[in-house]
C-alpha cells in the first residue's frame, strides 16, 4: 500500500523519501489533499540466458503459421474504410 505524502513533504524530505524508494516503498503525492502523482521504485531488468529461455519454451506447442494468419485475418476487419 502506497503511503500518502504532501507536496511539501516531498520537497522538504526528498532525501528520506528517496531512501524509502530505494528500499521498495511507494508513495502517493497529494496537493491540497488531492492525489496528483505516484512514486514507485524502478523495476530492475533481469537478464535471462538464451539457453534458459529455449528450455522454457521447448515444451510449448508448435504454431501453424497458415492457421495463425487465418485466425488473425478473421479477427481483423480487412475492409476498413478511411474516416472522412
Amino acid at each position: 500500500m502506497a503511503r500518502k505524502i504532501t507536496q511539501r513533504e516531498l520537497r522538504n524530505e526528498s532525501g528520506a523519501i528517496m531512501r524509502a524508494l530505494d528500499s521498495g516503498e511507494s508513495f502517493v503525492v497529494t496537493r491540497n489533499g488531492v492525489p496528483v502523482g505516484e512514486l514507485h521504485p524502478m523495476r530492475h531488468q533481469r537478464f535471462v540466458a538464451s539457453d534458459v529461455v529455449a528450455a522454457v519454451f521447448a515444451g510449448a506447442p508448435s504454431i501453424d503459421l497458415q492457421d495463425l494468419r487465418a485466425d488473425l485475418d478473421a479477427a481483423v476487419d480487412q475492409a476498413a474504410a478511411p474516416n472522412g
